[in-house]
């Protein structure tokens, strides 16, 4: 699943917020491990997650933040939602 992630920025994502599958992955959480348990279908850890807000649609106000600086984003497909994690800052380069 490593392979299947990239960095983009938020500008481009845009689309999927407006269609409402954008889901923001907190910063403390592997990007990479929480899409391997989202399509492995694992209902109770994903629901922990949602429950606690380290996993969750993206909000207008992360929406218009990234926007306003065109974040770079860490993401992974896991259809039909796309992961979004910031990529800290020494990820950027």
């Amino acid at each position: 699943m490593l392979g299947e992630t990239a960095k983009i920025g938020w500008c481009e994502l845009q689309g999927f917020f407006a269609a409402g599958h954008a889901v923001s992955v907190a910063t403390e959480l592997d990007l990479i491990e929480v899409a391997y348990q989202m399509a492995q279908d694992n209902n109770q850890l994903v629901a922990k997650w949602l429950g606690t807000g380290e996993v969750r649609v993206v909000t207008d106000a992360e929406a218009i933040q990234w926007l306003a600086t065109d974040a770079l984003m860490w993401t992974v497909v896991i259809k039909p939602w796309i992961l979004v994690q910031p990529a800290l800052p020494r990820e950027q380069a």
